[in-house]
This record gives structure tokens, sequence and C-alpha cells, in this order.
């Protein structure tokens, strides 16, 4: 096992593009992912139709000018012309302020705004809307005379105070990019020797099938965890992501997850019958699954019945849970016991489906 193992190792340090898929290829990703997969919409366009020109209605729109998700701007023209602003993309978001605004503010009576929110993106029209809602009740607890009201609600968030994006995303791109190397990487482990017709040698060298399978696997194990610690470090230096867990319990479970993810690959490598056609399959088994049927972007409550039982087979949606729970909410073992279980059960089922495919192989 020991000489197979170093046999790969020299394969991989001297291969320019497994090197370039190890260490260039996360690195390159997880900065890509961290920035563009941002949830909060910041720099929103909003046009201003005040026909009250009042102090008031001036303090409700230097309300707006004062948060950091708007960039607003006066518009001239009338209501009838406003359509062509969202048409031509000039503006997310008209605020039409009436002119009995002031008059109604002072007297204390009901001031309604108007508000219209371009919704051709339905996620961004929501956040738009809530931001407005935001926004106007801080100009009513600011500038409104009525007493409070006799019950308020005071929210308290916890895990992330900030509502950063990165705090969630982060982990979920250490998930993606594991699996994706680890696949990518044992998935042409056996298909390359059958191309460089080396297989024939490991055929007749004194090793049974566990043996080289386990041969292949080690010296990937060593390197993954090193390419999960070097995501993780960036991850928080770069992005801010927390560390409130336990360092141990993150890498034996982080290890599990590497050890599924290289069983996956194995697997595929005893179906494959070039590199290239192994390669596609790994992408395709890892990349796609990962970001849409595991939680790492989209809720797993919000799916159709159907998703949501195919996502019980993919391996990152319970390594995301163990993830974000040691990282964000340092979760101990004994709360991760549950999807520690199924990643183990899911790596036996595919290191004996790997090795069996394996041994036929041999045997044909």
């Amino acid at each position: 096992m020991l000489a197979i193992a170093r046999k790969e190792f020299l394969h991989i340090i001297h291969d320019p593009r497994s090197l370039m898929i190890i260490f260039a290829m996360p690195i390159i990703q997880l900065v890509i992912f961290g920035y563009a997969l941002d949830m909060e919409i910041k720099n929103v366009d909003l046009a201003v139709i005040n026909y009250d020109n009042s102090i008031q209605s001036q303090h409700l729109v230097e309300q707006f000018e004062g948060s950091e998700f708007f960039n607003v701007f006066v518009y001239n023209g009338g209501i009838d012309d406003m359509e062509q602003l969202f048409l031509e993309r000039k503006a997310k978001a008209v605020l039409i302020i009436n002119q009995d605004f002031a008059q109604s503010f002072q007297r204390n009576i009901s001031t309604p705004v108007q508000i219209i929110i371009d919704a051709a993106d339905p996620n961004a029209g929501t956040l738009i809307k809530n931001y407005c809602s935001q926004v106007i009740n801080a100009f009513n607890q600011k500038y409104a005379s009525q007493p409070a009201l006799p019950s308020e609600v005071e929210s308290t968030i916890w895990f992330n105070p900030d509502m950063k994006s990165a705090f969630f995303f982060v982990p979920g791109l250490l998930a993606l990019l594991l699996i994706m190397i680890c696949a990518l990487l044992t998935s042409i482990t056996i298909t390359r020797e059958k191309e460089m017709g080396t297989m024939e040698q490991i055929l007749v060298s004194p090793v049974k099938a566990n043996e080289i399978i386990i041969g292949k696997v080690l010296p990937y194990i060593g390197i993954s965890i090193l390419v999960g610690a070097l995501i993780l470090v960036i991850g928080i230096i770069l992005f801010g992501v927390p560390f409130n867990g336990s360092y141990t319990l993150l890498f034996l479970l982080s290890t599990l997850y590497i050890i599924t993810a290289l069983s996956l690959g194995l697997m595929i490598s005893t179906i494959a019958s070039t590199q290239q056609v192994a390669m596609m399959i790994a992408l395709i088994a890892t990349l796609l699954p990962t970001m849409f049927l595991s939680g790492f972007i989209f809720p797993l409550s919000a799916m159709p019945k159907i998703l949501q039982i195919i996502s019980y087979i993919i391996p990152a949606r319970y390594y995301l849970m163990i993830v974000r729970g040691v990282l964000i909410k340092g979760n101990t073992f004994f709360q991760l016991i549950q999807p520690t279980l199924i990643l183990a059960l899911m790596t036996f089922l595919l290191l004996i489906i790997a090795l069996r495919r394996f041994k036929g192989n041999l045997e044909t």
C-alpha cells in the first residue's frame, strides 16, 4: 500500500494539471464565489418624485440617502413617464410623496407614501421592499410625534448579528470545493493506469484490490486536508468568517467528508473508460448537485418534494450541517451525530461499490 501511495504521490507532483486542480482552482473559485455570492443588494437606484417639497418630506428623502443600500436621485418627470425609468434600467424603485404629506404627518394622521419596485427579479424586489420598510420605520421612530406603541418587538440575532452573506456561503464553498477536487482527482486514478498501460504492471504485483484502492486514496487524503485548511484560512482572513467551534472536531469530520468524496471519485474511476469521461462524470456528479440540492444556496424546505428526497443522497448536504454548525454555531459532536453517521455510511457504501467494481474489472 505504501509503495502504491508513493507512486500515486509522485504522479501528482509531476503532473502540472493535477497541481493546478489541487491548489489554483480552489483559491480562484473561493475568491470569485465568495464575492459574487452575496444575497445583499446595495446601491439600489431610487428615483424620488416629491410633490410636497416640505421639510418633513425632505427628512424622509434624507433618511433614504443616509442608507447604504440606496442611490437616491430626484426625478422631475411625471408618474405617467415613470415606467420608462424601469424599461431603461435607470431605477429599481420609485418613491412617490404626495402633496399633503407634511400636513398629514403633523396632524398624526396615517401618511402613506407610495413605493413602486421593479420586481423582474423577485428576490431582489423582496429585498428592496424590506429595505424601504426599514428606512420608513426608522423615519417614523425619529420624527413621528405619536407616543410609542404599548408593545414593541425587539429582535436579537444570534450567530450572525451583522447578517453577512459570507458567513453562510464560505462554509458552503468549502463543502463544494472539497468534493469537486477530491472526486476529480480520484476519478482519473484508475483510468489513468488504463490509458498509460501501467495497469498490467499493477496486476502482476503481489497486491490485493483493496490494497490498491487504499494505496491510491492515501496521498489524496493528506493533500485534500491541506487544501481544505488552505480554503478555510483564506475564508477566515479574506471574509472574516468566525470559528466558534472545535478545531479538532472540524478536522476529524472534514477528513470523513474528504474520504467520502474520494470514495465517490474512485467509484467513478471504475466506471469511466478515459480520464476525460471520468472528469466529466465527476463534475456532473458533484458541481450541480452540491450547488442546488445541498442547501448551499437555496433552502431545501422551499424545494419541491421530489428534489428534497433526491437531496438525501447528496454528501454535501450533511457536511454543510457540520461545517456551518462548527464554524458559526460552535456545535459539539453530539449535536452533529446524525450527519456524521450518514456520511460514514455513505463512505462505507461507496468504498464497497468501488472495491467490487475494481475487482470485477481485474477479473475481466
